[in-house]
């Protein structure tokens, strides 16, 4: 069990020595830290002697963006620790700024353990080595008062040492856009002022790598784009994007973690080529191998306008070996979107008045998101679905509670011959008419709600332990206040007009138009406690109502036994 929130773990190891060893250093401090993991590179570092030891520069070299791609591979595997390599101490070559500061540098999370991977003589835990590594640690960084340390080596089983090597590329974690000979001990260059640009949705260890190459090779100021509005649309599952100012905020607290020398200009990007396109005083563009043919484009762009090219470094994809199927191979805030389907995303309501031992589930989605055969799956495991736009048929016919008060709103010509009412007559009077179209739901929402709740009595008798409101306009009628949670099925709106096109024999127009009448999916997410698609095939579908089914067994509050 993890002791502390926070750790520092400085490196002294050698780096030719340290990479074959990253794995059982991050697994050893795995175990002990359990939210965010500071690492301070100083390779040669000794903790023995009776001088404190001095924090000291760290040339920047393609063999440090190496050795930091391998630290965040190796963080990729214990995706519960927020892992930061911290930059202020590592220059490139014809660094402008002066002097490691002297002042103490602020974490947002202050270490409450050191950890180090030197190695004393005897391989013990010995005191004085931990002292001078207490204060070294201090004499660097914001620390908490009662501040622990660990050497991490007698830790380390033998095995470990041997583990497997990750799985990273084999040549550099950087290509500069020009080719060059070079070697892993030549020098990076410096530059005043460059820019990066991303999505940095749920900032993973992948865009740690592409932030930190930025940041090494910046010494005044980094601009850095963030993908915004028209930009997010293309994403794979938009809805399930963190907020801009949630981006932003977690994105602005690693940069000033990693360097808090740099000056960073953290602004929204609302076209491809943003600042990078436009400003005259950057000189560097860093860009994923996804985004390399952006980056070109970028300095076509700045040649048309007169301004000098940016040179680019690029920088390679982290694999990801654990993805699983319809997810990307690389580590992608895409693939960690595909993973939340189907899992809670925020507390279930509590609802004192659903009967005790039934668990109301409000199913809802814009038309055409495939509602329909989530419900059906969802019964097939075992759930009692009420299937509101049935509940609206017997509402409507002869004899039904809203028959005649719709009769009386609307007229008799809205009746069928046989005095049935005519659907279609009535949804062209209230279509595109907000005035009409409350009347219509002021009547009809009350009297499906009561006809739901009076179906989930049928459940219990029955039962059930579960039941599902399938409801299109679960949230605009304010059912959710009958439910415990609400489940939302979302597809892109290009995938949904196709749907509607080929299953009701509208025009694109139509559909569009029925769409924008609806909630979009995005403020439907923006309620629900549980997300699913149906974009891909049906065994995936299935899949992730399987898996949500599962989940929700686990919460569901579980009836006293009987005697």
């Amino acid at each position: 069990m993890a002791a502390f929130r926070s750790g520092l773990l400085v490196l002294t190891t050698p780096l030719a020595s340290l990479t074959p060893r990253l794995v059982p250093i991050l697994t050893s401090a795995a175990r002990l830290v359990n939210h965010t993991l500071y690492v301070h590179l100083q390779p040669g570092l000794s903790l023995e002697g009776p001088a404190q030891p001095q924090c000291s520069p760290v040339q920047a070299t393609f063999e440090i963006f190496d050795l930091i791609t391998h630290l965040y591979t190796g963080a990729d595997l214990h995706r519960h620790l927020d892992v930061r390599v911290l930059l202020n101490n590592i220059r490139a070559k014809n660094s402008f700024l002066p002097s490691l500061p002297s002042s103490v540098q602020n974490l947002a999370h202050p270490p409450e353990v050191v950890l180090t991977d030197f190695q004393t003589l005897d391989g013990s835990q010995y005191n004085p080595v931990k002292q001078q590594l207490e204060r070294y640690a201090t004499s660097c960084y914001s620390c908490c008062p009662q501040l622990a340390s660990v050497l991490l080596y007698p830790q380390c089983e033998p095995e470990e040492l041997l583990a497997e090597p990750l799985d990273v590329p084999s040549s550099s974690t950087i290509r500069p856009a020009s080719p060059m000979a070079r070697s892993p001990k030549q020098p990076v260059r410096g530059y005043h002022n460059g820019a990066v640009g991303g999505t940095f949705d749920r900032l993973h260890n992948a865009h740690k790598v592409l932030l930190s190459v930025a940041c090494i090779l910046a010494q005044e100021r980094l601009v850095v784009g963030v993908a915004d509005k028209d930009l997010l649309k293309s994403k794979l599952l938009p809805e399930l994007l963190q907020p801009y100012a949630e981006r932003v905020e977690r994105l602005s607290e690693f940069l000033v973690d990693v360097k808090p020398s740099l000056t960073f200009d953290v602004i929204p990007l609302l076209d491809p080529y943003g600042p990078a396109g436009s400003d005259p005083s950057l000189e560097f563009l860093v860009v994923s191998e996804e985004t390399y043919r952006g980056g070109l484009a970028v300095n076509r762009f700045r040649l048309e306008n007169d301004l000098e090219e940016l040179a680019l470094y690029e920088i390679q994809l982290l694999k990801d070996p654990s993805h699983g199927e319809n997810e990307e191979d690389k580590v992608s805030s895409s693939s960690f979107r595909h993973q939340m389907l189907g899992k809670l995303l925020r507390p279930p309501h509590k609802r004192l008045d659903i009967p005790q031992g039934l668990y109301v589930l409000g199913l809802t989605g814009i038309s055409g998101s495939g509602k329909s055969s989530v419900a059906e799956r969802l019964k097939n495991l075992g759930a009692f679905v009420i299937d509101s736009d049935h509940l609206g048929h017997r509402a409507y016919a002869p004899g039904g509670p809203a028959y005649q008060p719709v009769v009386e709103a609307f007229g008799p010509d809205i009746l069928h011959k046989d005095g049935i009412i005519n659907r279609k007559v009535l949804g062209s009077r209230v279509f595109g008419n907000k005035k009409q179209l409350k009347i219509l739901t002021d009547i009809m929402w009350p009297i499906i709600a009561k006809m739901a709740r009076e179906e989930m009595d049928v459940a219990m008798t029955e039962g059930k332990s579960v039941c599902v409101i399938d409801a299109a306009m679960l949230l605009e009628a304010g059912w959710e206040n009958m439910v415990h949670e609400v489940w939302t099925i979302v597809i892109p709106e290009t995938e949904a007009v196709q749907r509607i096109v080929e299953r009701d024999g509208l025009s694109e127009a139509a559909a569009q138009s029925r769409l924008q009448s609806q909630m979009s999916g995005q403020q439907l997410v923006d309620q629900s406690h549980v997300v699913l698609s149906t974009l891909w095939e049906p065994h995936v579908t299935q899949r992730q109502v399987e898996k949500a089914w599962t989940l929700l067994q686990k919460r569901i509050p579980k009836s006293p036994s009987g005697p």
